[in-house]
């Protein structure tokens, strides 16, 4: 009997010390609580080295002789990414190259032991460390939110300058800037040249990050391509765009080298992309006159602690919500097509009767923001000013790229001398012609003077290559996209920081814009509505791996639309309330905003109950809506398919959109990874306004629920 008392007691101890150290683990996972995990830069006792550190991070610089990283260290799974010491940047500085900072004299590139380091050499030729500060992190941009954005935090953290001076180039200063966020493995770096000599410079390259990393693999033969590049590390600068609607793909700036300095790697023709350099490749001439500032790109270094999709793609999304704070602005729009102010006064008042937030006036409308003349100022600012009384934020769509303006204009092929030959979409005006400056300044005024609060920019400048020197806004072909980009990404931060929201169709997320399409063929939403329903679920899977919610935008045209008939639309809406509540619901379900492109939100009172009905749930719901999402099953038209929402520090921990795309009813037992939602032993889980019910979290943080949905037909469930 005692026997008997002893192992249950054991039994109880162990299942309270195995909660308990799942609870610790759980607490510790800063996807799930980031609290605790705090900057700090420190300088060692002997002076020789400082740290930056959160505890989920730490790179470690040696600063004597001179400065080089000689550690970069993931804390969560103890990788250490780096195998040998570089210089922290490099200049080509009127066609000179010189490294800012660096140590010399490791023979041996595929590892680093720290005993080294006390014998490595300073380069004399190289920029000189000459003193470093700590400050607080600054906000990049001064954000003025005027929409919606959730629980947003403020950012914080702490960053570390280190200055540098050549005794070859004197005057010329370069201060390198490291920003080390508190409560995410991040850190920030950008580099500053300030000319303070007589005469002015060009420079001719700036690789603002050097790492030499740790192999991902080896391979005895292989080209770089081949290879596969180090997963540990995410890089992302502001320096990327070709509308892709992917930052993979739309980067100009990541180079994975080869490191020929390193002869005991295991291929053998020294092949192994393992040297990562950060810089845009066609920048290649940009003037800086006395007295004036070179500012480098702004390179994210993530660090990655997993192979799994989904965990890389929130450590992501989390990068975005820290640095990008307005990407989590979210106002609920209408796409309006009009054809003369009586359209614009209707559409607002069905705006504010719907619970709708922003109208934008869409392509083909009756806007043009490029009239500044007095007559059209006051036009639009009355109809502003009567959008503005009702609640609402308007704006307008103009157009950028794919528009011919003029020979003088356009953007000049470098090979033949001739506009447009070798524009991306075509055509393309140079944003640094005459037009272009001028462009902007219309923009600029039509905004500031009509109080238009939401810009749409189709097609920014996509890095097209311009040959021009008679250009006022850049001097040549080596600067050309240098400036262009600097245009495009001042107009942008000048609305985010007056409360103009901003959808830009590329990547200029970290300098200012808002939201961007999911990704997603136009020519689709001329097929039929069940296929359009299905293609759209499947736009919003792919399109938020890397993007919350609120980063993209999907699209519903409501009368026709790159042709089809009368399967494809849906007005007159009264006759497709189905069609049009589903619609609505795959986009609200999973907080992304779409596009009801057309001249109305409703034709009739039913209609209208439905758009009020569901902008009403959406809004009851809107926090754990907006929140990062898990993929659980892609749309194939075959079986059931679905996301869900998940927010530890919600009151409603998740929230989970189920479709049936079928004709007949099912019933599914479906697997619910509920690890992200920061539930650890049970989950109460209610089906639309049903009773709930209990469940208890397997070891995986799971639970398995029975759903029955009708054919061709949605449910949702709450979880908490």
């Amino acid at each position: 009997m005692n026997n008997l008392r002893i192992l249950a007691f054991l039994i109880l101890l162990f299942i309270a010390l195995n909660g308990k150290s799942q609870s610790i683990k759980k607490t510790t996972d800063w996807l799930i609580n980031s609290e605790g995990y705090l900057a700090a830069i420190t300088p060692s006792k002997n002076g020789k080295e400082i740290t930056l550190s959160n505890g989920l991070l730490k790179r470690v610089f040696r600063i004597q002789p001179n400065v080089a990283c000689v550690s970069y260290e993931n804390l969560s799974n103890n990788q250490q990414l780096l195998r040998a010491v570089k210089p922290e940047a490099e200049l080509i500085i009127d066609g000179k190259k010189i490294n800012i900072g660096g140590l010399y004299g490791q023979n041996e590139q595929a590892y680093l032991i720290p005993a080294w380091i006390e014998a490595f050499k300073a380069n004399e030729n190289d920029f000189q460390f000459k003193s470093y500060t700590v400050s607080n992190i600054q906000p990049y941009i001064k954000w003025k939110q005027t929409s919606w954005a959730g629980g947003i935090k403020s950012t914080t953290g702490k960053m570390l300058t280190l200055n540098f001076q050549s005794a070859s180039l004197k005057g010329i200063d370069v201060a390198i800037h490291y920003e080390l966020y508190d409560g995410i493995p991040l850190i920030v770096k950008s580099l500053s040249v300030n000319n303070n000599s007589n005469h002015a410079v060009t420079i001719n390259r700036c690789v603002n990050e050097i790492l030499a990393m740790v192999e991902e693999e080896s391979a005895v033969i292989g080209t770089p391509d081949q290879m596969q590049k180090q997963h540990g590390i995410y890089i992302e600068t502001n320096y990327a765009f070709n509308n892709a609607m992917r930052y993979n793909i739309s980067d100009q700036t990541k180079h994975w080298d080869v490191d020929s300095s390193y002869t005991s790697q295991v291929n053998y023709n020294f092949q192994t992309p393992c040297l990562l350099r950060v810089y845009p490749e066609k920048v290649t001439s940009v003037k800086v006159d006395p007295t004036n500032v070179f500012n480098s790109v702004r390179t994210h270094e993530l660090l990655i602690d997993t192979y799994d999709r989904e965990r890389r793609g929130l450590m992501i999304r989390k990068m975005y919500a820290t640095v990008a704070p307005w990407t989590a602005e979210n106002p609920i729009f209408m796409h309006l097509v009009s054809k003369n102010d009586n359209q614009v006064k209707d559409a607002i008042n069905q705006c504010a009767t719907t619970g709708y937030e922003a109208l934008i006036l869409s392509f083909g409308s009756h806007c043009n923001m490029e009239d500044t003349s007095a007559l059209n100022i006051r036009k639009w600012r009355a109809l502003a000013q009567e959008a503005h009384q009702k609640g609402i934020k308007i704006g307008s769509y103009s157009l950028f790229s794919s528009r011919r303006i003029s020979d003088d204009d356009d953007v000049i092929d470098p090979v033949s001398g001739k506009p447009d030959v070798a524009a991306l979409f075509g055509h393309a005006p140079c944003m640094g012609s005459k037009w272009g400056l001028a462009y902007i300044s219309k923009l600029k005024y039509f905004m500031a003077n009509t109080g238009f609060d939401i810009f749409e920019n189709d097609g920014p400048y996509p890095g097209d290559l311009c040959a021009s020197t008679s250009h006022p806004g850049h001097t040549g072909l080596g600067d050309s996209q240098w400036r262009q980009i600097e245009l495009q990404k001042e107009l942008y931060r000048w609305c985010n920081e007056r409360g103009i929201y901003v959808n830009a169709p590329d990547w200029y997320f970290l300098d200012g814009s808002n939201k961007i399409a999911l990704g997603y063929r136009e020519v689709n939403f001329s097929l039929p509505r069940e296929q359009q329903k299905i293609l759209n679920r499947q736009n919003i899977f792919d399109g938020t791996w890397d993007k919350t919610p609120s980063m993209g935008w999907g699209f519903v045209p409501l009368t026709r639309y790159q042709g089809g008939g009368e399967e494809a639309v849906l007005e007159p809406l009264e006759k497709h309330l189905k069609d049009y509540e589903q619609l609505m619901m795959q986009y609200y379900g999973a907080g992304v905003q779409a596009c009801y492109r057309g001249p109305r939100l409703y034709d009739t009172d039913k209609t209208k109950q439905l758009v009020i009905k569901t902008i009403s749930w959406y809004k009851q719901y809107r926090d754990i809506l907006n929140a990062d999402i898990i993929h659980l099953r892609r749309a194939d038209g075959r079986n059931w398919d679905g996301i869900m929402h998940a927010d530890p520090y919600l009151k409603h921990k998740g929230l989970v959109m189920l479709f049936n795309p079928t004709k007949e009813k099912i019933t599914r037992k479906i697997t619910l990874p509920l690890y992200y939602t920061g539930l650890t032993t049970t989950a109460m889980v209610q089906e639309k306004d049903q009773p709930g019910k209990r469940y208890v979290l397997n070891r995986n943080y799971e639970i398995e629920v029975n759903v029955t949905i009708a054919p061709e037909d949605y449910t949702w469930l709450i979880l908490q």
